[in-house]
């Protein structure tokens, strides 16, 4: 099923928890400081990316606990049937140009994680991040074509930005 609403901060953070559940199981503790690092390296810190308690997934039925109840006593948390449907519905979430930081942390997630889709479906996704990174390589090249007088360590940024962009395109091909 894909989604049409873009992912919002608060799941992504969701989508990084699950996807680390579906590697395997994880301690509370280890969950939650490899989730702070992972989007921390990604993206500046942010309060929009302060997710919900991981009890909350407990709760919500994602995540299970064994060896314990929760984060008073570190318990080794798993992913549940339901969890692996929200991951996969997380996993095709449309993303939203241009690729800004939130984006970014989506795509970057999406390919993370995107192993946990079936087939079928994780080409259907490769085939959306490519029309994303084709669109944001369109931007630039109309930002570059339209500013021919600005400074050439702006258009040499601009051409790398592009090129970069263009190889990412490249790789996701193959």
């Amino acid at each position: 099923m894909l989604r049409d609403q873009p992912l919002i901060p608060i799941e992504a953070v969701k989508l990084v928890a699950l996807g680390f559940l579906a590697d395997g199981p994880r301690r509370y503790g280890d969950l939650a400081v490899q989730i702070r690092q992972f989007t921390g390296r990604l993206v500046a810190p942010s309060l929009d990316l302060m997710g919900s308690s991981l009890e909350a997934l407990i709760v919500e039925g994602l995540a299970a606990a064994s060896e314990g109840k929760g984060m008073a006593d570190n318990a080794r948390l798993s992913l549940t049937a339901a969890g692996r449907r929200a991951l996969a519905d997380l996993l095709q979430a449309r993303l939203k140009p241009p690729l800004g930081d939130v984006t970014r942390l989506a795509l970057l997630l999406k390919l993370r994680f995107l192993h946990h889709l079936d087939p079928a479906e994780r080409e259907v996704q490769i085939a959306h991040i490519a029309e994303i990174v084709e669109g944001e390589i369109a931007r630039l090249n109309e930002l570059r074509a339209g500013d021919t007088a600005a400074p050439q360590a702006y258009l040499d940024w601009l051409e790398a930005e592009i090129a970069q962009l263009q190889g990412k395109l490249a790789r996701l091909r193959r």
